[in-house]
């Protein structure tokens, strides 16, 4: 692991090198206490203020209960919230509980809520990914992850570009820790230079179902890095960076905030998952 500090950004030559040799970097103190304190006091505001009564979406990437669910495949232009697979999901426990079932909310947060607009829309992100080879950042979508304490769930060894696919590739996912992460509450793990690798599969709409599809055979490496990180740190990872965290068994959340970015000058297909009916996408500053 090599953390970087705020003092040489937009990005400099050895930033670049270690980006472009290991698919992930790590910036510490990109946001402040009062920043990430705000964002996770937000995220309370809104489960506290929605009913969860009428809706139980399951978010699971270990058996994919969600991939046929419209409320989540409906969700690209919406706020809406996800439970944890292992949550006791009973009307009574929902609402005693409420704070501490969720496992995500997603996926326009970045442009529907005035706080997390605020957060996530800013000249210094926008100098990032111009550095990083943007020619028109767009911000597609965002996610406020609880991996909760005893019950935070597993997220497979994946590569975003699965999921966010363009052509040619450009999905870049600027990850905010919110709270320290740490081997003991999931952090993120990745397999360092990992990014260098083919794609191995697409989440693809085939004949109107979600479907996925076998690209390479080639196993994913070792996820031999753990990411671990302070508060108001900043990870950037790579579209095609397999990377993974194991499930949450300890007494302390791991909050995390997640933007994932396309290129406009490159093409998003129709049959990617996450489609949007009536927000166009934005920049990090005013477009």
């Amino acid at each position: 692991m090599k953390y970087f500090s705020t003092n040489d950004l937009p990005l400099n030559d050895e930033m670049i090198n270690f980006w472009n040799n290991n698919g992930y970097l790590v910036i510490e103190n990109f946001n402040t206490d009062k920043e990430c304190d705000e964002l996770m006091e937000r995220s309370s505001y809104l489960i506290e203020h929605n009913n969860f009564n009428n809706q139980k979406s399951i978010f699971d990437t270990v058996n994919q209960a969600h991939n046929d669910d419209s409320y989540f495949l409906e969700s690209g232009d919406k706020i809406r919230f996800f439970f944890e697979e292992k949550a006791n999901l009973n009307d009574d426990n929902i609402e005693e509980n409420k704070h501490f079932i969720v496992n995500k909310i997603g996926h326009a947060l970045h442009d529907l809520d005035k706080v997390f607009y605020k957060f996530s829309h800013k000249q210094k992100l926008q100098d990032i990914a111009l550095s990083l080879g943007f020619s028109k950042p767009k911000l597609l979508q965002s996610m406020y992850i609880f991996k909760q304490p005893k019950i935070g769930g597993e997220v497979v060894c994946h590569q975003d570009s699965t999921f966010l696919y363009t052509k040619p590739e450009s999905t870049i996912g600027f990850w905010f820790a919110l709270e320290d992460a740490n081997k003991t509450n999931g952090c993120l793990q990745v397999a360092s230079g990992g990014h260098k690798g083919p794609l191995r599969k697409l989440f693809k709409k085939v004949d109107g179902k979600m479907q996925m599809i076998d690209l390479n055979d080639e196993p994913f490496p070792e996820t031999d890095t753990f990411v671990e990180v302070k508060k108001g740190s900043l990870v950037l990872l790579h579209g095609r960076l397999p990377h993974y965290s194991c499930e949450n068994t300890s007494l302390k959340s791991r909050h995390a905030y997640t933007i994932h970015v396309i290129d406009n000058n490159n093409e998003y297909p129709e049959w990617n998952w996450l489609q949007r009916s009536s927000i166009p996408l934005k920049s990090f500053i005013n477009d």
